[in-house]
C-alpha cells in the first residue's frame, strides 16, 4: 500500500525558524536594500537605475527617454522588485529640493516641495545629468567588479567607479531593520577640498589628515533647500563621531507694508520639510488660538523660489510671533545626522574622515585597475605596431610570402617562422592594406609607436609610485571640482546661547538709521569729502519717502542704546547689526528689536559699560527734558525698558550722555534756541516725565539737542539747503523753561530748521535728503554769522521739487592711529579705548 503523503511531517522549532528567517531578511534588507556604499554612496536601486541609463545610452548629450523604458529595464534586467519603487529612486534623484547635485535630469512633472508625486512615468522621460556621467567614467575600463544578475543573463556593478564623493556630496537616507542611515548633503567644493587636503599631506608630508583639517575646510551641511544652521555644536559632533543633532532654521525677514502692517517673509525652508503641510500647520494653530496675531498666510512662491508671506495684525510685535513659529512649527527643524553607511558590505557609523579616507581608497583602487587596463590595451597595440613596422622593413618579402602561400593560415605559419611574429602580430599583417605601404602612412605607425612608448612608460610609473597615482586622483577630482562647483546655500548662522564676540574684530564701524526704520553697518571707508553747495553722493538705495536719519560712529563691539519716539529703549551690539555695502537699503530694524506696532527710533548712544557716574539727558519734541543715572539702565531686557514717560502727542527725538557739568543747546523748528545748565534739571527716576525744558509757540517743535562740550559753533541747517554757524558765545546762559532766543531767520526761501549741531573748525558735516541724497563738507566752508540771520546755500536743491534737506550729521576723524587720513561718521559722544566716555 502507498504511504501517505500527509505521513511525512516534520517538527520544526518555531522560534528558531523565525530567527533564521527574520536574520536573513534583516541582512538582505542592510546589505542590499536600504544603506548605501561608503565608496559610491548609492543604494542598489539607485545604482541600478544610473547603469541601465548608462546601458540605454540615455546620457546628457542625447534626448530624453521615457521613464516607463528606464524603469522597464532596470526592472527587467536588475532589479526583481516592484516598478513604484524604481521609479521613486529615479524620481527622488531628479528633483532639486531633495538631492544636492541631482544625478537624473528629469524632464515632466516630477513632484513639488510641496509633496505632490510625480506624473505617472509614461508621461514622464529622464536622461543622466552631466554629474551622474562622473559618477559612470571608466565604468568599462575594468574599474570595478561586475557580478551576474538575479538571473545570470546581465552582468552588473557591485559599485560605480563615482569620481566624486558623492555619499557626502547628495548625503543619503535609509532606514533598514534595527539601524538607519541620514547623511546631510554637503558643498562639492568643500568635501573635494577636504579630499585634496588628504592628498597633499600624503604626498607632501608623507602624514595623516586631522579632523581638526578636514573640519576647517567642510563647514558643514550645504542643503539644496537652503536655510540657516543654528550653531556648529552639533555640526561638529557629527562630524567627529558619526552622530549629532544639526539645528535648521528657515530664512525669514520681517518687512513692514506701507499700511503699517508686519509681514514675516519666508524664503528658504529647513531641508526636507514640506511647505503645504507648513502652512497648513501654522492655519491649524492660528484656528486653535496657540498663536495669535496672524491675519493672513499667502504661498507666493514660484519658479524663482519659495516665499511664504504671513501678515500679522497691527499691534503684534513681529519678532515674538516668529519666535513662536520657530518653536511651534518646522520653520526651525533638527536634522538628526547618523553617518551609517556599508563598509565591504558591512554597516558601519563613520566620522567624516574614516568616509574620506574610504572614499579615497575606492579611487585609488579604480584608477589603479584603469591604468592596468589602459596599460594592457597600449601594449597590446604597441605588439602589433612592432609586427607591422618590422613587416614594413621587409615588405618585398612578406609580399612574396603571402603571394606563394595557399592559404592565410599557411601565410601566417610562414611569416611567424620567418620573422619571428607572434599569432595577432601575424594575422595583423596579412589584414594590412596596401595603403600602408605610402610613405606617410609608415610615418604615422612610427609616431603613434612613439606615442605609445611613452605612454607605457607613465602609466607603468602610475603603478609604480602611490604618489603619483595620487597625483592623478587629485588633478582629476579638482576638474570635477571646477566644473561642477557651486557656492554654499546654507549658511552658517551663530546659536542663540553661544557667544559670537571673540570671533568678531573690534573694527571702526559707520551705523546708519533711516526714517523707516532700516538699518545697517558700514565700514569707514565709504565717504569721502566733497565742497560745500555741491550735489551729493547716493547714500543707500531707499524706497520712497525713504532717507537716512541718524549716523554715528562705534566700534563693532560696542553697546548701541536705541532709544524711540514712545520713550523706551533697547540694547543690542553693534556686530549684531548686518554689514551692508554703501548703496544698499540695509535690514528692517524690527529684525534686530522687538519694537511695538508704530513705534520708530529715534536717537541711539554708542557705549562700551554703563558707567556709574554718568548721566543719560533726554529731550522730547514738546520741550521736555529729563536727566537720569545711566545706571537705572543697566539691567535691560529684550523686549526693551521704559526711558521716559511722555505725554500725549510728544515724543522723545535726543539723548546724551552727560558728567553733570554741561551746558544745554536746545533748538526749535522755528529757529528759536536756548542756553542753560544741565544743574537746572533735576535729577529722576527711569519711569518719570521729566522737566520742562523750553516754552513752545504754536506749531512749533524741539529739533536738536546739544551740549555746549561739543564745539564752539552752532551749525543749524534748513530744509530747502540753508544753513549758517553762529559763535555759541552769542548765546547768553539762561533757565531752563524760558522761550529762549532767536537762532535763525526762517522764510518761505530757507524752510524751517531740521537740524542744529554744536562744533569746532575743521570738522566735517554731512546733509542727507529725504531721498537718500548725501552731501558732505567741510564746516569751514561755511560762514559764521550772526543769530538773526538766514546763512548761506550749503546743498542744490530744486525749488520746485518736494526734494528736501531731512537731517545733519557731524563727521570726525577716525580715532585709529593707523588708519591716516580716513573720515568718518561722529557719534554724539565717541568712547577711547579704555571704554571711557569722551566727549567733544
Amino acid at each position: 500500500m502507498e504511504p501517505n503523503i500527509f505521513d511525512k511531517i516534520h517538527d520544526i522549532d518555531l522560534k528558531k525558524t523565525m530567527e533564521k528567517s527574520y536574520i536573513d531578511y534583516a541582512m538582505s534588507v542592510i546589505a542590499s536594500r536600504a544603506l548605501p556604499d561608503v565608496r559610491d554612496g548609492l543604494k542598489p536601486v539607485q545604482r541600478r537605475v544610473l547603469y541601465s541609463m548608462a546601458e540605454l545610452n540615455n546620457g546628457p548629450d542625447k534626448p530624453h527617454r521615457k521613464s516607463a523604458r528606464i524603469v522597464g529595464d532596470t526592472m527587467g534586467k536588475y532589479h526583481p522588485h516592484g516598478d513604484s519603487s524604481i521609479y521613486g529612486a529615479l524620481v527622488n534623484m531628479a528633483q532639486r529640493w531633495s538631492m544636492r547635485y541631482m544625478l537624473v535630469d528629469g524632464h515632466g512633472n516630477f513632484g513639488s516641495i510641496d509633496g505632490d508625486g510625480a506624473a505617472a512615468m509614461r508621461y514622464t522621460e529622464a536622461r543622466l545629468s552631466k554629474i551622474s556621467v562622473e559618477m559612470l567614467a571608466d565604468i568599462y575600463k575594468d574599474t570595478v567588479d561586475f557580478i551576474p544578475n538575479f538571473d545570470e543573463t546581465e552582468k552588473e556593478p557591485t559599485v560605480l567607479p563615482s569620481r566624486f564623493p558623492n555619499l557626502l556630496v547628495n548625503g543619503g537616507t535609509g532606514i533598514a531593520v534595527g539601524m538607519a542611515t541620514n547623511i546631510p548633503p554637503h558643498n562639492l567644493r568643500e568635501v573635494i577640498a577636504a579630499v585634496v587636503k588628504i592628498i597633499d599631506n600624503q604626498v607632501e608630508e608623507g602624514r595623516q589628515t586631522s579632523m581638526e583639517e578636514v573640519l576647517q575646510i567642510i563647514k558643514g551641511p550645504d542643503f539644496p533647500t537652503g536655510a540657516e544652521i543654528l550653531g556648529t555644536r552639533g555640526i561638529e559632533e557629527a562630524y567627529r563621531t558619526g552622530r549629532g543633532k544639526i539645528r535648521v532654521r528657515a530664512v525669514t525677514n520681517i518687512e513692514t507694508a506701507p499700511n503699517g502692517k508686519s509681514h514675516i517673509i519666508v524664503t528658504e525652508l529647513p531641508y526636507l520639510v514640506n511647505k503645504a503641510r507648513l502652512i497648513e500647520k501654522i492655519a491649524e494653530l492660528v484656528k486653535t488660538k496657540k498663536i495669535d496675531g496672524i491675519t493672513g498666510i499667502t504661498d507666493e512662491s514660484n519658479r524663482e523660489g519659495i516665499r511664504i508671506n504671513i501678515e500679522l495684525r497691527r499691534d503684534v510685535n513681529a519678532n515674538v510671533l516668529l519666535n513662536q513659529l520657530l518653536k511651534h512649527t518646522q520653520l526651525q527643524d533638527s536634522f538628526g545626522v547618523i553617518m551609517l553607511a556599508l563598509v565591504n558590505n558591512e554597516p558601519k557609523v563613520l566620522n567624516i574622515l574614516q568616509m574620506l579616507e574610504y572614499y579615497l581608497d575606492h579611487q585609488k583602487d579604480v584608477v589603479t585597475r584603469r591604468t592596468k587596463y589602459d596599460l594592457n590595451k597600449a601594449e597590446e597595440r604597441a605588439h602589433i605596431l612592432e609586427g607591422l613596422l618590422k613587416a614594413l622593413d621587409h615588405i618585398d618579402e612578406v609580399i612574396r610570402i603571402i603571394r606563394g602561400s595557399a592559404n592565410v593560415a599557411e601565410a601566417k605559419r610562414v611569416l611567424m617562422e620567418r620573422f619571428e611574429l607572434t599569432d595577432p602580430q601575424a594575422q595583423a599583417i596579412v589584414d594590412m592594406r596596401l595603403r600602408a605601404l605610402t610613405g606617410l602612412e609608415r610615418e604615422k605607425l612610427e609616431n603613434e609607436y612613439k606615442e605609445l612608448e611613452a605612454k607605457i612608460a607613465e602609466l607603468r610609473a602610475i603603478l609604480a609610485d602611490e604618489n603619483k597615482l595620487l597625483g592623478v586622483i587629485k588633478k582629476e577630482i579638482l576638474v570635477i571640482s571646477e566644473k561642477y562647483g557651486d557656492d554654499r546655500r546654507t549658511k552658517i548662522g551663530f546659536d542663540d546661547d553661544m557667544s559670537v564676540e571673540d570671533l568678531i574684530s573690534d573694527d571702526d564701524t559707520v551705523i546708519a538709521m533711516t526714517n523707516l526704520g532700516y538699518i545697517k553697518r558700514m565700514s569707514v571707508d565709504n565717504f569721502k569729502s566733497q565742497n560745500r553747495g555741491g550735489k551729493g553722493i547716493k547714500g543707500m538705495q531707499t524706497i520712497d519717502e525713504d532717507f537716512i536719519e541718524d549716523l554715528l560712529m562705534t566700534t563693532n563691539h560696542h553697546y548701541i542704546m536705541f532709544f524711540t519716539n514712545t520713550g523706551r529703549c533697547y540694547r543690542i551690539k553693534a556686530y549684531e547689526i548686518p554689514e551692508a555695502g554703501r548703496t544698499a537699503r540695509g535690514t528692517a530694524i524690527v529684525n534686530l528689536l522687538q519694537l511695538q506696532p508704530g513705534e520708530k527710533v529715534t536717537a541711539a548712544i554708542p557705549m562700551r559699560e554703563i558707567d556709574d557716574d554718568k548721566y543719560l539727558f533726554m529731550a522730547t519734541k514738546g520741550g521736555m527734558v529729563k536727566k537720569t543715572r545711566m545706571c537705572e539702565y543697566s539691567n535691560m531686557r529684550k523686549t526693551g525698558l521704559q526711558a521716559i514717560l511722555l505725554r500725549e502727542g510728544d515724543e522723545l527725538i535726543e539723548v546724551k550722555v552727560t558728567d553733570n557739568t554741561e551746558d544745554i543747546f536746545l533748538a526749535t523748528k522755528f529757529g528759536m534756541s536756548i542756553r542753560f545748565k544741565e544743574t537746572d534739571a533735576r535729577i529722576t527716576g527711569r519711569v518719570s516725565y521729566g522737566v520742562i525744558g523750553m516754552k513752545l509757540d504754536e506749531g512749533d517743535e524741539v529739533i536738536g539737542m546739544q551740549m555746549a562740550s561739543q564745539g564752539e559753533y552752532m551749525l543749524v541747517a534748513s530744509e530747502k539747503g540753508y544753513g549758517k554757524r553762529t559763535r555759541i558765545s552769542e548765546f547768553k546762559l539762561q533757565l531752563r523753561g524760558g522761550k529762549g532766543l532767536l537762532c535763525y531767520n526762517v522764510t518761505e526761501k530757507t524752510g524751517n530748521l531740521v537740524g542744529m549741531k554744536l562744533l569746532d573748525d575743521g570738522r566735517d558735516i554731512m546733509l542727507i535728503t529725504n531721498e537718500g541724497i548725501l552731501i558732505r563738507m567741510g564746516v569751514d566752508d561755511i560762514s559764521i554769522i550772526g543769530r538773526n540771520t538766514s546763512g548761506v546755500k550749503l546743498m542744490s536743491i530744486d525749488a520746485d521739487s518736494d526734494v528736501r534737506v531731512a537731517s545733519i550729521a557731524k563727521v570726525r576723524e577716525s580715532s585709529r592711529q593707523d588708519e591716516e587720513d580716513e573720515n568718518v561718521v561722529d557719534p554724539e559722544s565717541m568712547e577711547n579705548e579704555d571704554g571711557e566716555t569722551t566727549e567733544e
